[in-house]
């Protein structure tokens, strides 16, 4: 049986940065989707998640880094991916994202030292320049990726969020481990 060696690598001041991250917080629209909004003829919004920034959500949770989604929208459809993905932490309908944010910081006792963001527009500002390492999509609107300690090479909804958490499990030393079980 071969062992499988991690293929990602990122730079070590990278790394750095991004260790001791207990929680992880998330945008929906543009970050776990690709910000598009498909509405229907009756009026229901469809939104498209990738199964990969799905698992990264899953890894990072057996890796004990809480995910928490702090999102300006409410869906029934976001609601049931988010509960088959195990997140329990949720803000929906939440335009002002920081008091949400330090709402469930508090709630965990963690501190903005041990939090981390993924953001692609300005709503996501706050929570980003607030928390110790901060990440967007490469399609994000460019204040955000200026304010960003990480742009990722994916864009949002495809693999974007799965790239931040990969970086979160490696600095934080839990990556090849989880890895291996997949040998």
């Amino acid at each position: 049986m071969s062992v499988m060696s991690p293929a990602l690598s990122f730079s070590p001041e990278l790394l750095l940065k991004a260790q001791g991250v207990r929680l992880a917080f998330f945008d929906v629209d543009g970050v776990l989707t690709d910000g598009g909004l498909y509405v229907s003829e009756h009026g229901e919004t469809l939104k498209r998640f990738n199964t990969l920034d799905g698992h990264g959500l899953k890894l990072l949770q057996k890796a004990g880094i809480t995910p928490v989604v702090i999102t300006g929208r409410d869906s029934p459809a976001l609601r049931g991916r988010l509960d088959a993905l195990g997140v329990v932490h949720t803000h929906f309908g939440t335009e002002d994202k920081r008091p949400a944010a330090e709402t469930t910081l508090k709630a965990l006792g963690l501190d903005w030292s041990q939090a981390a963001a993924i953001g692609d527009d300005w709503p996501d500002l706050p929570v980003m320049r607030q928390a110790a390492f901060s990440a967007a999509p490469a399609n994000a609107h460019a204040e955000v990726r200026a304010a960003a300690d990480y742009v990722t090479h994916e864009q949002g909804g495809h693999g974007a969020a799965r790239a931040f958490c990969d970086l979160l499990l490696i600095a934080g030393g839990h990556y090849a481990a989880l890895l291996k079980a997949y040998a």
